[in-house]
C-alpha cells in the first residue's frame, strides 16, 4: 500500500475510511451500458485529482448534478478500482494470465491521476515477476507501450526487466529480434536500463582487448545483479513468448 502524496511531493498521512465517507454520493455511469456506480464523493475526490476537478468544480454541470459518465472506460478495470478504492488493497496476480487486467486497471489509474494506485499495481506485477523468476513477455511489454508515454514507471520496470532477460540469455529469441529491429525506442530504452546498472568496466568483455577473457576480470561472484536461477525461469519466458506476434493497434510510442 503506497503512501498519498500532496502537490509539492511531500508524503500526506491517509485519513482512515470512515472519516471519508461523507453522506453526498455521485453517481458514475461507466461503459457503453453505463453501468451505475454510486460512490462516495469525499472518498472518490480524496484519492483521485481527476474527479475533485469534476465535482469540486462549481462550473461544471457535475458539480451541481453529482453525476458523470465515463463511457470510454471498460466496466472490469473500473470494477477492481471501486474494490481498491473502498479497501485500500490490491489483489496481486496469482498466475500470469492476471497480469492482463492489473494493466488495464493501471491505465485508468493514470487516466484518474490516482498515483498510490499506480505505485500498487507496479509493486504487484514486478513482485509476480520476481517471486515466479519470470520475465514480461513480448506481448506485455507491447501493450505498455501502446498505452503510456516516455518516463512511465510501468514501462521502465518492464524495460529493465526485460534488459536483464536478453543480457542473461543465451540468444536473442526471434520474436524479439524483430521487435527490437522495427522499434528503435525499445532498443533505446534497454540500452538505457542496462547502463543504469552502473557496471564496472572490468565486468564488461571488451571486443579491442586480443586476450581470451577480452580484458574481463573473470569471477565467479554476481555481475551487479544477481544470477539468473537456472530452469524455469528463462524457459518459460521462452515457451510463453515463442510464436506470439502482437495483433492489438499499437500507436505511435508502441512496439511494432
Amino acid at each position: 500500500m503506497s503512501p498519498e502524496t500532496s502537490h509539492n511531493g511531500d508524503e500526506k498521512p491517509q485519513k482512515p475510511l470512515h472519516e471519508l465517507l461523507s453522506t453526498t454520493l455521485v453517481d458514475l455511469y461507466v461503459g457503453e451500458e453505463n453501468n451505475h456506480y454510486p460512490l462516495h464523493e469525499k472518498l472518490l475526490c480524496y484519492h483521485s485529482p481527476f474527479f475533485a476537478s469534476i465535482f469540486y468544480n462549481k462550473d461544471n454541470e457535475s458539480s451541481r448534478t453529482k453525476a458523470f459518465g465515463l463511457p470510454e472506460i471498460e466496466d472490469q478495470p473500473f470494477a477492481l478500482f471501486v474494490g481498491w478504492l473502498y479497501a485500500r488493497a490490491l489483489r496481486g496476480p496469482v498466475e500470469e494470465r492476471d497480469i492482463g487486467p492489473l494493466l488495464d486497471l493501471y491505465f485508468l489509474a493514470s487516466k484518474l491521476r490516482i498515483e498510490a494506485l499506480e505505485t500498487d499495481i507496479v509493486d504487484a506485477v514486478r513482485a509476480f515477476y520476481h517471486n515466479n523468476e519470470t520475465y514480461p513477455g513480448l506481448r506485455r511489454v507491447q501493450y505498455v507501450y501502446a498505452n503510456t508515454d516516455e518516463d512511465n514507471v510501468m514501462r521502465e520496470m518492464m524495460v529493465g526487466s526485460v534488459a536483464r532477460y536478453l543480457t542473461l540469455a543465451d540468444s536473442i529469441p526471434e520474436h524479439w529480434a524483430k521487435a527490437l529491429k522495427k522499434n528503435g525506442q525499445l532498443s533505446v530504452d534497454i540500452i538505457r536500463s542496462i547502463q543504469e546498472w552502473h557496471l564496472e568496466a572490468r565486468q564488461v568483455p571488451d571486443a579491442r582487448d586480443a586476450s581470451v577473457d577480452r580484458g574481463r576480470n573473470t569471477f565467479k561472484g554476481p555481475v551487479g545483479f544477481s544470477h539468473v536461477e537456472e530452469g524455469s525461469s528463462m524457459e518459460d519466458v521462452k515457451e510463453e513468448d515463442e510464436g506470439e506476434e502482437e495483433e492489438s493497434h499499437v500507436n505511435g510510442n508502441g512496439v511494432a
